[in-house]
């Protein structure tokens, strides 16, 4: 387990040497996958990227096949204004503080941000993952830095590679016939082949994998209802 950094200087430094390690790679259990998922959202300012101390919510969800086995939310504050590539500062302690509410063991968690595609090779998904010590994958609407085209088929499966600099750090991948891609992001202990392939396994009711759906309508209603 790692340490979070409190300063921009402190992510970058550990942004870099996360990057350099070669953890193991998660192996499949030889039973039914356990996934949780965990998303933030923050209050509504109008506009803006986001100040520190801004309000949040967020939702850690564990599922199952098809069940959901445990949820949980937390309310906190960011730790920081948004800056691109040092999200980590501003969401990484609230998306951990959920996490760890969750009392069931779990194989894998599903982060709303990138991994290997960032500029120092180590976004998000993999800093919470090596913080948490489990296997992460990323999960965006769009990529950070990686080039790569939506696939042309429309077909539910239809991939092609998110690219920086000839590694592959991720896949597009349809969830769902004649649907916009997601963005699928290696992370900790994860490889992009691995991660797409899971992830075309959790999105079996909606575009959106289950586990991270429930924990983005977990943080949402949290936020709704004023929860704290």
């Amino acid at each position: 387990m790692v340490e979070s950094p409190s300063t921009p200087l402190e992510l970058e430094i550990l942004q870099r040497h996360l990057a350099d390690l070669s953890p193991p790679l998660f192996e499949l259990p030889d039973r039914q996958l356990r996934a949780a998922g965990v998303f933030v959202c923050f209050e509504r300012d109008g506009g803006g990227p986001g100040a520190a101390g801004d309000m949040g919510w967020a939702g850690a969800a564990l599922v199952e096949g098809d069940c959901l086995l445990e949820s949980a939310t937390i309310t906190g504050t960011a730790g920081a204004a948004y800056q691109p590539g040092l999200l980590g500062l501003r969401e990484g302690p609230l998306l951990a503080a959920a996490v760890r509410q969750l009392r069931e063991p779990f194989d894998v968690l599903l982060v709303n941000a990138t991994g290997r595609d960032h500029p120092r090779r180590a976004g998000l998904a993999l800093q919470l993952g090596a913080h948490l010590d489990v296997p992460t994958i990323g999960v965006t609407h769009r990529p950070l830095l990686a080039e790569g085209s939506w696939p042309t088929e429309q077909q539910r499966g239809a991939r092609t590679t998110l690219v920086i600099e000839e590694e592959v750090v991720g896949y597009w991948i349809r969830t769902r016939s004649d649907c916009r891609p997601l963005a699928i992001h290696a992370a900790w202990r994860t490889r992009p082949d691995r991660a797409t392939e899971l992830i075309l396994g959790f999105a079996t009711h909606a575009r959106t994998p289950e586990p991270l759906r429930q924990a983005r309508r977990l943080a949402r209603e949290a936020r709704a209802t004023g929860a704290v």
